[in-house]
C-alpha cells in the first residue's frame, strides 16, 4: 500500500516542482489574451507537439479530452499509449476556469488535488481546429489539433507563434500520433 501511495504522489510532486521552477527565465509571466468559447473548446484535442517533460515524455497517440461539467468546472482526461501496440490509458484531472480571463486561463488539479498546474490558452483558430496552450513560466507548451495529422508547414507556423510569446521553440518536439512517425526527426 505504501508503494502504491508513493507511486501516485511522487510523480505529482515532481510535476509540481517542474511547474514551480523558472529555469532561469527572466521574462515576465505569460498571460493569455485569447477569448475562448468553452462550448466550442470542449471535446478531443490531439497533442501534436509539446515541450517534453516526465509525465508525457515517450507517450504516443496522446490527446486531451475536455467535458464541461454541470458545476462549471471541466473534466480533463489525458489519454495516451506507452506504445502503439499497447492499450490506451488515461490520467484524469479537473480544471477550473480563472474568472476574468475570457476562459483562457485554467487551473487543473490532478491526483485528488495534490498536483495543480496553470494552463493558458494562448491562441485558438477561428474554426477551433488548432490551439496553442502555454504556461505562465513558459516551461510547458502544447500544440493541439482536432485532427490527429498536421502537415509540417502548419506545425512550423504554429511553433513560430510560440516564439512571439517568448518561448524557446527548439524545445518543442512532435508527439507521434501514427506508428510511422516514431523515431523520425523532430518527434519524441
Amino acid at each position: 500500500m505504501r508503494r502504491l501511495a508513493l507511486s501516485l504522489i511522487l510523480p505529482g510532486l515532481l510535476l509540481l516542482a517542474a511547474c514551480a521552477s523558472t529555469g532561469g527565465n527572466t521574462m515576465p509571466p505569460l498571460t493569455a489574451t485569447a477569448n475562448v468559447q468553452l462550448d466550442r473548446f470542449m471535446g478531443r484535442w490531439w497533442v501534436i507537439a509539446n515541450i517534453p517533460y516526465f509525465a508525457e515524455n515517450g507517450k504516443v497517440a496522446t490527446a486531451d479530452v475536455y467535458t464541461l461539467r454541470d458545476d462549471g468546472r471541466i473534466d480533463n482526461v489525458y489519454a495516451y499509449r506507452k506504445a502503439f501496440d499497447k492499450p490506451e490509458k488515461q490520467m484524469k484531472g479537473i480544471a477550473t476556469v480563472v474568472p476574468g480571463t475570457n476562459n483562457a486561463q485554467w487551473e487543473i488539479a490532478f491526483f485528488f488535488g495534490l498536483v495543480k498546474a496553470d494552463l493558458l490558452v494562448l491562441e485558438v483558430a477561428p474554426d477551433y481546429s488548432w490551439a496553442l496552450i502555454g504556461h505562465p513560466k513558459r516551461k510547458m507548451g502544447w500544440v493541439f489539433a482536432r485532427e490527429q495529422a498536421m502537415d509540417a508547414a502548419q506545425y512550423e507556423t504554429l511553433r513560430a507563434k510560440f516564439a512571439a510569446y517568448g518561448y524557446d521553440t527548439s524545445q518543442f518536439q512532435r508527439v507521434p500520433q501514427f506508428a510511422e512517425q516514431s523515431g523520425q526527426p523532430g518527434f519524441q
